[in-house]
C-alpha cells in the first residue's frame, strides 16, 4: 500500500470519526485541513454534513468557507516566505507573468474565483500565487471565503435538491452554474470599473 492510501485510510478509519464528533465545527476543521496540508473529498463530505442536517446547510457552508480561508494561509504564508522559484518549477515563465499580471490587475478576482471552482481547478496554485505576488492578509482572506461560501452555498442547494446518492450529478451541476456565476460575477465587476472609471473622468 502506497503512502498516499494509507494516509486515505487512516483518514477514513481515524480522523473522519473524530471529527464527527465536532457537529458542526467539524466541517470546519475539515475544510481548514483541506485547504491546509492534507486534500480530502470536501465536497463530498460538505454533501454528508448537509444531508444530514438540512436545517443548518447556510451553517455548514459558512464554517466551511472560515476554515478553508483559515487554512488557505500555510500555503499562502509559505509563498509570501520567497516562494518564487518554487513556484517557477511548477509553471513555466510565460504562465508566471500572466499569473503576475492577473494578480496586479485584479488580485481579489484572481483568488475569489479559482476559489468558487471545484477540482480539478488547482487551487492551491492560486493561494501560494497570492503570497509570492504579496496580496494583502485581509483582503486574501475575504477573497477566500467568498469564492468558497459561493461554491458551497451552490452544493448545498443541489444536494439538498438531488440528495445524498447524487454526489457525482452535483459535482456536474456545480461546476457549470460555478463558471456561470463566477463569469456574471466578472462581468459585473468589469462594468462597476469601467461605470466608475467613466464617472472619474467626467469630473
Amino acid at each position: 500500500m502506497n503512502l498516499f492510501a494509507q494516509l486515505m485510510a487512516k483518514w477514513k478509519l481515524v480522523v473522519l470519526p473524530a471529527l464527527a464528533k465536532l457537529g458542526l465545527w467539524g466541517i470546519g476543521a475539515v475544510a481548514l485541513l483541506d485547504s491546509s496540508s492534507l486534500p480530502v473529498p470536501m465536497d463530498a463530505i460538505l454533501a454528508m454534513y448537509v444531508w444530514a442536517d438540512k436545517s443548518h446547510f447556510w451553517l455548514y457552508c459558512l464554517l466551511a468557507a472560515v476554515g478553508s480561508a483559515i487554512g488557505g494561509l500555510v500555503p499562502y504564508g509559505i509563498g509570501r516566505a520567497g516562494g518564487e522559484l518554487f513556484l517557477l518549477k511548477r509553471v513555466n515563465r510565460e504562465r508566471f507573468e500572466q499569473m503576475r499580471n492577473r494578480f496586479e490587475r485584479q488580485e481579489f478576482l484572481a483568488v475569489m474565483v479559482p476559489s468558487m471552482l471545484p477540482p480539478p481547478m488547482p487551487w492551491k496554485i492560486f493561494v501560494f500565487a497570492a503570497g509570492v505576488f504579496e496580496m494583502r492578509v485581509i483582503p486574501f482572506l475575504l477573497a477566500v471565503l467568498c469564492g468558497r461560501i459561493v461554491r458551497w452555498m451552490v452544493l448545498a442547494g443541489l444536494v439538498l435538491k438531488l440528495g445524498p446518492g447524487a454526489v457525482n450529478l452535483v459535482a456536474h451541476h456545480a461546476r457549470a452554474v460555478l463558471l456561470l456565476i463566477a463569469g456574471l460575477i466578472v462581468l459585473g465587476l468589469i462594468g462597476w470599473a469601467l461605470r466608475r472609471k467613466a464617472g472619474e473622468s467626467a469630473a
